[in-house]
């Protein structure tokens, strides 16, 4: 295993510098066009746009995270949609009925890790071809939650659901600038950013990293040194709907205490993006959230700047970058090899 470790260079610090160096450019791109367009940043503007954009890339990010653990062992996710949409009307449903925002967020993890399930179990145990099983898992969380929101609340929520409060980090948060931007977050952004630094630390530092990292590349080479390549594969597809739960939790739980259908948007399949601009790693992931939370922030520019710009417009902003960007504008991005490929033991 040693020789294959060494063949796994993927996340190594020059993928990651160049991959931020390319979204950074990308960003100060993005802020002339903006000065070419008369809105003028002062520091207050500024700072209350990075701010935002670390709140509007936290979703982004733990949907990107979920395709990491997936993909690097070869399972293709394109269901992180439905998981997150799952999540964010179930924690939201237990949250109303309880009171209670800690098992609100459990319900919301625990439903998201249960779709998971399924998508592996339709993937890797059935063979289903992993792109169909990611559709299913999209169209079955629109039904499920219609459904239920429509029968159980079909005369509106019982009041009473708050939202989980902001968190001021003891001395961290009173520091210039990166106090406000990063340490006076709410829990689950804080907790995105942490998760970069602990999957990218368990990628590349220990023997679940190693083993991940093998059967995404070579799963027979894997398989004949002991590794249960299916096994690993649902481990981590679960772990990866864990990290979708708390991605839907932020919708529901930390962004607004309120369940609308279809109210995801679209975040997962940006998460997707964010996953392949940053070339398959947790940093390189989150600088693309980053980005993408960076357009869903113009808007607080504008309205900073008194400029009246049609919703509508402004909104395609995030859709459009990621259409651009992942066309290849940052980079090709290399997929484990064995992605897709269902494994059957000889």
């Amino acid at each position: 295993m040693t020789t294959s470790a060494a063949a796994l260079p993927r996340g190594g610090l020059s993928t990651n510098v160049r991959t931020w160096l390319q979204i950074a450019a990308w960003s100060a791109i993005g802020i002339v066009l903006l000065l070419a367009a008369g809105v003028q940043f002062g520091p207050a503007a500024m700072l209350s746009i990075l701010t935002v954009t670390v709140a509007s890339a936290t979703p982004i990010t733990f949907g990107a995270l979920t395709g990491i653990c997936s993909e690097r062992t070869g399972v293709v996710n394109i269901g992180i949609e439905g998981l997150m949409l799952t999540s964010a009307f179930f924690g939201w449903m237990v949250g109303v009925y309880t009171h209670n925002l800690g098992v609100a967020l459990c319900a919301a993890v625990v439903s998201s890790m249960l779709m998971a399930l399924l998508h592996a179990f339709l993937s890797i145990s059935l063979r289903v071809d992993q792109i169909i099983s990611g559709t299913v898992i999209n169209i079955l969380a629109v039904g499920l939650t219609g459904y239920f929101n429509r029968e159980l609340f079909a005369q509106g929520a019982p009041p009473g659901l708050t939202a989980l409060p902001r968190v001021n980090i003891p001395v961290l948060s009173d520091l210039p600038w990166v106090g406000q931007i990063l340490f006076q977050q709410k829990p689950l952004a804080l907790t995105a950013i942490v998760l970069v630094f602990v999957v990218h630390f368990a990628l590349n530092r220990t023997r679940w990293g190693l083993r991940t990292r093998a059967v995404g590349e070579h799963p027979l080479a894997a398989d004949t040194v002991g590794i249960n390549v299916n096994q690993l594969r649902y481990i981590n597809v679960v772990i990866g709907g864990a990290i979708a739960g708390l991605g839907g939790a932020w919708f529901t739980l930390e962004s607004v205490p309120h369940f609308e259908t279809l109210m995801t948007n679209g975040v997962g399949f940006i998460g997707l993006a964010a996953m392949i601009v940053g070339k398959y790693t947790p940093f390189g992931a989150w600088g693309a959230a980053l980005l993408f939370g960076l357009a869903s922030a113009i808007p607080t520019a504008l309205q900073l700047q008194n400029q009246n710009v049609p919703y509508e417009i402004v909104s395609l902003l995030p859709y459009i970058l990621t259409i651009v960007v992942v066309a290849g504008a940052v980079g090709r991005a290399i997929a484990p090899a064995a992605d897709g490929q269902p494994y059957i033991r000889q």
